[in-house]
């Protein structure tokens, strides 16, 4: 009975490890100016920013964060390489863009972006260049993290995504 106690205790205490907030622990705070934000990620050595274009209502997003966003091995890796930020696609919270014009989230999204269906994930270089775009949940944490180092090593360069994930299936 005793080693049953252990054993869920641990199954308990080792699940809430793996399994992360990502409102706290995967996106970083700002306070949306991404030029300044493009500088930090330069002065911290980061590849890039990283953003999630969501909806309150996407259940594609809702299902990204509560599977793959809260893995603590893709919030190691998205958090060593990327400045992370979440933009809501309908929010009227004033940005400013990489270049320093002033507007509404919702206006970067649909007008700067194209961001026309949920989830977006989309990665900048540092000179604010979007370098890769997908639309829509990943598989799984496994592919996630493979678009993150496919943008990392930019092989964006040289390959497509869907082949890229072809030549690195398990």
């Amino acid at each position: 009975m005793v080693l049953l106690a252990l054993l869920m205790t641990f199954l308990i205490t080792n699940n809430a490890l793996a399994d992360k907030n990502p409102e706290e622990h995967f996106f970083d705070s700002t306070f949306g100016d991404f030029s300044e934000e493009m500088a930090t990620a330069k002065e911290q050595g980061k590849k890039g920013i990283f953003m999630f274009f969501e909806m309150d209502e996407c259940p594609f997003c809702h299902w990204m964060k509560t599977n793959v966003l809260n893995q603590e091995t893709v919030q190691q890796y998205y958090k060593e390489n990327f400045l992370i930020f979440a933009v809501d696609i309908e929010g009227d919270v004033e940005i400013t863009n990489f270049k320093g014009k002033t507007m509404s989230q919702k206006d970067f999204a649909f007008k700067e972006n194209r961001v026309r269906a949920t989830p977006v994930l989309a990665f900048f270089d540092l000179q604010g260049k979007r370098v890769m775009r997908f639309t829509g949940r990943t598989a799984n944490a496994d592919e996630f993290l493979l678009l993150g180092k496919y943008v990392v090593d930019k092989e964006y360069n040289t390959t497509k995504f869907s082949k890229y994930k072809r030549a690195h299936k398990k």
